[in-house]
């Protein structure tokens, strides 16, 4: 499986990056990670303007022929079990290429929206687009080894 992740802004922290990475290299066995960084834009002066050349950036990070997931407080949430099972059912589909996209402080462009052909949430609660990037990380790494019967899931 293919995936790629598409996320406003870039991890500016080393402890952000450190983890992000940790993740890519536990993955590297179960898919192929792609992560593109669309820059964030300052959103106090025009947010609407701000979110649309973010969605711009996203649009054209988008793979041909991708299952576009959207990751979005309104989306359907899964337990992580669940989502390893989504996770397998996309590879049984044939789905052999998912684009997750991570939007910045301000959310998404409703273009973003619109391209998705689903939408997930990490859970009700806001969380920095650093920290959701990470934990989306973790619940893919989680999700393969679910699926694979691997310990490390309890």
């Amino acid at each position: 499986m293919r995936i790629t992740l598409i996320a406003v802004g870039r991890l500016k922290e080393p402890y952000w990056r450190d983890a992000a990475a940790e993740y890519l290299k536990r993955l590297r066995p179960y898919a192929t990670i792609d992560i593109v960084e669309v820059p964030d834009r300052d959103v106090t002066a025009d947010e609407r303007g701000a979110l649309k050349t973010e969605a711009e950036g996203i649009l054209r990070a988008v793979p041909d022929g991708a299952h576009v997931v959207v990751l979005e407080i309104g989306g359907k949430q899964l337990t992580s079990e669940g989502f390893s099972a989504w996770l397998e059912l996309a590879g049984v589909q044939g789905r052999s290429t998912v684009a997750f996209i991570l939007g910045g402080a301000a959310g998404l462009d409703a273009s973003v929206l619109a391209r998705a052909n689903e939408r997930l949430s990490l859970g009700a609660m806001t969380l920095p687009h650093q920290l959701a990037r990470v934990v989306l990380l973790e619940q893919v790494y989680r999700g393969f080894r679910i699926m694979r019967g691997e310990p490390y899931h309890r």
